[in-house]
């Protein structure tokens, strides 16, 4: 279990930062269905990022060949890495210049409208389709295939990959629904910023990433 935590704690913080999604509850939080709908939220960002790290898990061919890594995992990581290096570079063409305003994305300026379905069917989307994450989740799921374990230590791993990742989301529902409307000015704060650093964020985030599994791909590889 410590192995896989190791393997896949950094691809975690990965997913945790994550400022559009962090954006979205917040914005939740403001909205007429505050509770109901930042819950819901929450609960599919979770079911979304253990899902995608299952899947992963489950491929065959990812045990370890001996004590090495098998070639598999290798080109997995390879392809998940040259991805991510190719969505930081758009990342960083598409941020906002010194003096332009970082525009929301229009889907945001909807939260208010949505119902519990819609934030669930949102929160999935953000956690398991979302480019992002979808391959940091793909990557920690490749890593704890890799290592052989028993069907309840796979499980268990998953499950605090899959805590650990979701932290960033749960902690101001979580907030939210101990504090009430005193947090409103923290979160708006952090709102803002969230939405004018994404782009610089991100694209910090995709090359970092990039080149870990680049590295790994390359030691396992050859």
């Amino acid at each position: 279990m410590l192995d896989a935590l190791g393997q896949t704690l950094g691809y975690a913080v990965g997913i945790a930062i994550s400022p559009i999604p962090i954006a979205a509850v917040i914005l939740m939080l403001f909205s007429s269905r505050a509770r109901v709908n930042s819950v819901s939220f929450m609960v599919a960002w979770l079911v979304g990022i253990a899902l995608v790290t299952t899947v992963m898990v489950m491929l065959p061919g990812l045990d370890t060949e001996g004590s090495e890594p098998s070639t598999t995992t290798g080109w997995i990581k390879l392809a998940i890495g040259l991805l991510l290096l190719t969505g930081g570079a758009r990342q960083w063409h598409s941020r906002p210049g010194p003096d332009e305003e970082p525009s929301m994305p229009g889907w945001m300026g909807r939260i208010d409208d949505l119902g519990p379905t819609g934030a669930f069917g949102l929160g999935f989307v953000l956690s398991a389709v979302n480019p992002k994450n979808l391959l940091l989740a793909a990557a920690a799921g490749a890593s704890i295939g890799a290592l052989g374990l028993s069907g309840g230590e796979a499980t268990g791993a998953v499950g605090v990959f899959t805590l650990i990742a979701g932290i960033s989301v749960m902690v101001p529902v979580v907030a939210y629904l101990v504090s009430g409307h005193r947090l409103d000015d923290t979160l708006d704060a952090a709102k803002a910023w969230l939405i004018s650093n994404n782009a610089a964020v991100m694209a910090v985030l995709f090359v970092v990433f990039a080149a870990k599994l680049i590295g790994d791909a390359i030691s396992i590889l050859t």
